[in-house]
């Protein structure tokens, strides 16, 4: 069974799949309608199935022979909270939710590879369909990590991939090591003390020393990281009070902190708390600082990123991209593909 002509000929079946999922999305560990549409194909396929891997995650195993080997392909299903505008057949039904991320596609190219799997068979060892919730920052990945996915359906290598809109149509982005940052959020809270706007010598005004913290942070990455090292960090949102006449007794600033390395993370986690703290000390104030590591960075062995083949692939530059793929949280070492 060659593979290009058999897809291409499945290609109507896999759009209707995608725009049913489409017109149906579901935010993280919500996903219950994806999980028993992906469940009822690969059971259709004849491919054993095991559900709430992770509360709604899926797997299929389909084996092949008696070798050992095992693989592992996994996608993701989650939409995210975004109101969708486009008015064409298949658009979502459900108000305030959209798969503006590609993951309905993603859900359909893992369905497509297990039906061709399951039908051509041309492989010796195990190949297990992993299908993970809540890839949009709840930590879906973890969730089927810590529910015994890999001691269940144990991977020699585990392949992932997620759409990449700015390559052309056609062309895949690999490289060896890493390929996606480590991704942290951080909130920093200045308490001061409120009072009357036209009394400001009574208060401890928490909104310039917030400023002067955000300006602090921007020497995070230029003076505080190591020439080579890629990071970046991003003010995104700072909130404090919510009347013309009033200074808020606090104030609070969130970003986002994205790092190559583990080391590059520490290092501006630990600087970060300094600056907040000793420019509202010395103004009277105080800081709190709640920085939270949400995901390490996606690692590619380079066995298996050469086992991608370099056919069709390009090779750009690496950005600051969030890794949101299975990591293994004792190693510190990601496994996936970006």
């Amino acid at each position: 069974m060659e593979l290009v002509p058999q897809i291409e000929s499945l290609a109507d079946e896999f759009t209707q799949w995608r725009r049913d999922i489409h017109a149906h999305p579901e935010l993280g560990f919500e996903e219950v309608r994806t999980a028993d549409f992906v469940a009822e194909k690969l059971e259709s396929f004849g491919i054993q199935v095991q559900r709430g891997v992770g509360k709604t995650g899926v797997v299929g195993v389909l084996r092949c022979g008696n070798e050992p080997r095992s693989i592992g392909l996994r996608a993701d299903m989650d939409a995210l909270p975004i109101h969708e505008n486009n008015d064409f057949g298949h658009r979502s039904t459900h108000d305030g939710t959209m798969h503006a991320c590609g993951h309905d596609g993603h859900t359909v190219m893992l369905l497509a590879a297990a039906k061709y799997l399951a039908e051509s068979r041309d492989f010796r060892g195990q190949v297990n369909f992993i299908f993970q919730p809540a890839e949009e920052g709840l930590g879906g990945a973890l969730a089927m990590i810590e529910d015994g996915l890999f001691e269940q359906f144990p991977c020699d290598r585990l392949y992932a991939m997620h759409n990449g809109p700015g390559l052309p149509v056609g062309r895949f982005a690999a490289v060896p090591g890493i390929r996606t940052a480590a991704g942290a959020f951080f909130d920093i809270t200045i308490e001061g003390r409120g009072g009357h706007g036209a009394f400001p010598h009574q208060t401890v005004d928490p909104v310039p020393i917030a400023a002067q913290v955000i300006m602090a942070l921007q020497t995070l990455v230029s003076r505080n990281t190591q020439p080579g090292q890629m990071a970046v960090v991003s003010v995104t949102r700072m909130q404090a009070g919510d009347a013309y006449n009033v200074i808020p007794g606090s104030a609070t600033i969130s970003g986002t902190v994205r790092t190559l390395t583990l080391e590059s993370m520490h290092n501006i986690r630990d600087r970060m708390q300094d600056i907040a703290s000793g420019i509202a000390c010395g103004l009277s104030a105080k800081a709190d600082t709640d920085f939270r590591i949400l995901f390490h960075p996606v690692v590619n062995e380079p066995a298996t990123a050469a086992m991608a083949g370099l056919t069709k692939c390009v090779l750009p530059p690496l950005p600051c991209l969030p890794s949101k793929f299975l990591f293994d949280v004792d190693a510190q070492r990601s496994f996936g593909f970006n």
